[in-house]
């Protein structure tokens, strides 16, 4: 599935045969993520921090890099069996990496083939890999001599998800894997009494949505704190809470901060808790911009061992997880969890939901959420909490009047990437609602 526009080139050309190559940090970059998501296992934006060229580069080279690497991880699958016929053993993962990159910008950002070779021959030989050189510079072009036809019956939505999490997916995973080949577009919930910028489509949930590579800090309200970024599906879980003017309410692993302020801007007294110190840092900061810091209290704390002063009205988890629903902004999570990760994911969810649990007064609501796929993380979990004596709460038809299609027979919540694909799609989100004893 090609893209429409290629990362843009440092406009310095790459050094000829022995020579030093030139910098390139957009693609010095996206080597440090691709090679830091498939060897070490490391988050896109955690490789990318720690990116020595990243420090040092220019945002617009940042942006171009991300965007690159993030092709990459997209593709994955599809990139590697192309490249299969044309190599005669598995090459050095750092090999690799440079010759995935040079794919992506081939087969899937619309790359010229001499600025694609290119760029990836002086990759290897300024990443200490110059014995490779000529075979990195053999293989793209009789792949860019084979064009398009590389693809030809691949099925390349099966090839881009590892088997795990394709047959865990079930009926789901067809329509899932369909829309992660595509960059995913800007969405922005709106500070009640707002305007939405200009040139956006209203989805029916209230959500505001625009292109992909849309930058929100260029759209006239930003900087006044008329909206923030939030996905269509990750507006529902607060939504569904349902809170009331005057509720004490709790956000629990608070950052970076959206449903703290849905739940603010209607009317709730809200401490967020989060334990990171660095997302609280965040959390802060989109606060202050949507001038909330005076209306809502930051804890830092283990929502485990954190208290109220006095019972609460209602709870919010959206816990901690795999985060495999958000795969269409963050590729990277197809490829640094493994199935025996998710026993230690639920764990811990479970024991969130206990301390949610007590929190909550006698008839207090809790919404449980997670931006997971995964049955272990959601359905799973929805029951531990009913044997924790918690009562199960359903979403009622007419509260999902606008999205029927993500209400399960038990009542649950359950988005997925392939929903709204005509209008772009949106995160995978399970929800359930409890209410104490």
């Amino acid at each position: 599935m090609k893209q429409t526009s290629a990362p843009r080139s440092s406009g310095r050309r790459a050094a000829g045969r022995g020579a030093q190559a030139a910098a390139d940090p957009t693609r010095d970059i996206a080597f440090d993520i691709v090679t830091g998501v498939i060897e070490h296992r490391r988050m896109l934006e955690t490789s990318m921090e720690n990116s020595p060229a990243a420090r040092q580069a220019e945002p617009r080279d940042r942006a171009a890099a991300h965007r690159l690497g993030a092709s990459v991880l997209r593709h994955m699958g599809t990139a590697t069996e192309v490249l299969s016929p044309f190599l005669k053993k598995e090459p050095p993962e750092p090999v690799r990496a440079v010759l995935l990159i040079g794919v992506a910008q081939l087969l899937f950002l619309g790359t010229p083939v001499h600025a694609a070779v290119a760029t990836s021959v002086a990759l290897a030989r300024r990443r200490g890999l110059a014995p490779f050189a000529g075979l990195v510079n053999a293989v793209l072009r009789r792949i860019a001599q084979n064009g398009d036809a590389c693809l030809d019956g691949l099925d390349q939505e099966r090839l881009d998800v590892p088997p795990w999490l394709w047959t865990s997916w079930g009926r789901m995973a067809r329509p899932i894997a369909a829309a992660l080949g595509m960059e995913p577009p800007l969405d922005l919930s709106m500070r009640p009494g707002c305007l939405p910028p200009p040139g956006g489509e209203v989805l029916p949930n209230g959500t505001v949505r625009f292109p992909a590579g849309t930058r929100v800090t260029e759209l006239p309200g930003f900087a006044e704190g008329a909206f923030w970024v939030q996905d269509a599906a990750a507006t529902l879980p607060a939504r569904l809470l349902d809170v009331k003017e005057g509720e004490r309410v709790a956000d629990l692993c608070a950052a970076p901060g959206g449903k703290t302020a849905q739940l603010a801007f209607a009317g709730a007294e809200v401490t967020a808790v989060e334990r990171d110190a660095r997302r609280v840092e965040r959390l802060q900061a989109n606060l202050a911009r949507l001038k909330l810091s005076d209306t809502v209290r930051v804890v830092q704390a283990d929502a485990t061992q954190w208290r109220p002063e006095a019972p609460l009205d209602a709870v919010l988890l959206d816990a901690p997880c795999s985060a495999t629903g958000t795969v269409r902004r963050h590729p990277d999570a197809l490829w640094i969890k493994r199935p025996r990760d998710l026993a230690g994911l639920a764990a811990g969810q479970q024991a969130l939901l206990k301390a949610a649990r007590d929190m909550l007064r006698p008839g207090g609501r809790l919404v449980y959420a997670v931006c997971s796929l995964q049955p272990e993380e959601g359905p799973a979990c929805a029951r531990a909490a009913e044997e924790m004596g918690l009562i199960a709460d359903p979403f009622t038809p007419e509260e999902l009047s606008f999205l029927p299609q993500a209400r399960t027979p038990e009542g649950w919540l359950r988005t997925h990437p392939g929903l709204w694909a005509e209008q772009g799609g949106m995160d995978g989100f399970f929800a359930a609602r409890f209410r104490r004893a």
